[in-house]
């Protein structure tokens, strides 16, 4: 038998307890705006799924916080959907109460980003002003607040495509938002996990270079496997091939292939080809997350095992949950918990990725 290494994972230098008070704040606060971009993305999913999206056809940052309070005020909303393509070619004859269905789901999506704009401004002004935001990361944090402004505007430059000649909404621009969105899920994540690791509440785990190499790479097949799913969403290429492993006679759908569309517009438009990608790449994803599980299981610090036991089951969940949603063609349920899985899995990933930043290879453990 030989003994394991000695030392497990490599905690921050000790700090006061002001100062670690202060890092574990901050990281609380950053973890909860994280929770609310998780939730804003499973919103979003239902707005899509439920045709909601289109339904308010003005952006209006302020004046939009309030919602229609009279009959007025929805007779002036219906007017204006009545002007837009979606009501002409796919809900005309709506009736008020049918629209405010719609409404209420896209409303609740933009009013909830606004949440999160203030959920991150006030608390992070409140930091800076006591002293709690330590000087290298106050640029940063101030970096993740335009982001989410820009989120903001790149949702109605993605509502706007559907609002011209065609009642949806550009998949590629569908897939550049939930793209943004995640990338702010991960920085809030990422930066809070550092905060505890300064408060020396989050280690470093001691894991060979494989481990490390394995962990710090594998948000790669995880993005692309959630962008590809943001064409599958953006095309409604799950609304075809209802059946699983299949498609058609084969693995491979028998209409694969447009003549009438170049390589990269055939792979991002036509929707077998979007449909089949997105197979292939959660498939493959699936058994990177088993095999990174499998490598993590030998280092020596029982966290890091932990979580590649987590990204393997998150991911397993995810392929499942996937599956059930194309047999069932795409139910809101299932679709909006398909998507708020791929967060789940991202968060999985990030966190393993964390775990062994900033240390160098160590031992394996070994029986």
């Amino acid at each position: 038998m030989t003994a394991a290494a000695p030392t497990l994972t490599t905690a921050a230098p000790s700090i006061s307890n002001r100062a670690e008070a202060a890092r574990v704040a901050v990281a609380t606060w950053l973890f909860a705006v994280a929770g609310l971009v998780f939730a804003m993305v499973v919103i979003g999913g239902i707005t899509r799924l439920t045709e909601s999206g289109l339904s308010i056809v003005r952006w209006e940052p302020i004046s939009g916080v309030l919602p229609p309070l009279t009959e007025a005020d929805w007779q002036r909303l219906l007017e204006l959907y009545r002007e837009s393509p979606q009501y002409r070619q796919v809900n005309r004859g709506m009736t008020i109460e049918e629209f405010k269905t719609i409404f209420w789901w896209e409303y609740i999506h933009r009013v909830w980003g606004r949440l999160i704009g203030i959920a991150f401004l006030v608390p992070y002004l409140w930091f800076l002003a006591t002293g709690r935001i330590q000087r290298q990361w106050r640029l940063p944090l101030f970096g993740l607040f335009v982001l989410g402004g820009l989120q903001g505007a790149i949702g109605w430059w993605m509502v706007a495509s559907g609002l011209r000649d065609v009642p949806w909404v550009s998949p590629y621009r569908l897939t550049t938002h939930l793209g943004l969105a995640l990338v702010i899920f991960a920085c809030l994540l990422w930066v809070g996990l550092s905060h505890l690791r300064e408060a020396g509440r989050w280690g470093t785990a001691a894991a060979s270079p494989g481990v490390r190499w394995a962990a710090r790479w594998l948000w790669v097949p995880v993005a692309v496997t959630i962008l590809s799913g943001g064409f599958v969403a953006g095309l409604d290429a799950g609304l075809i091939y209802n059946e699983f492993p299949w498609m058609g006679d084969g693995l491979v759908p028998p209409d694969y292939r447009n003549p009438a569309l170049g390589l990269i517009a055939n792979a991002l438009e036509h929707h077998p080809a979007v449909q089949f990608h997105h197979r292939v790449l959660a498939i493959s994803t699936v058994v990177l997350a088993l095999a990174f599980a499998w490598t993590a299981q030998r280092s020596s610090d029982g966290v890091l095992r932990g979580l590649g036991l987590l990204v393997a089951a998150a991911a397993l969940m995810q392929m499942t949950l996937g599956i059930a949603t194309l047999l069932a063609h795409v139910p809101v349920s299932l679709g909006a918990a398909h998507q708020g899985g791929a967060v789940v899995v991202l968060a999985a990933v990030m966190v393993a990725w964390h775990r062994v930043s900033g240390q160098a290879a160590a031992r394996p453990r070994t029986a």
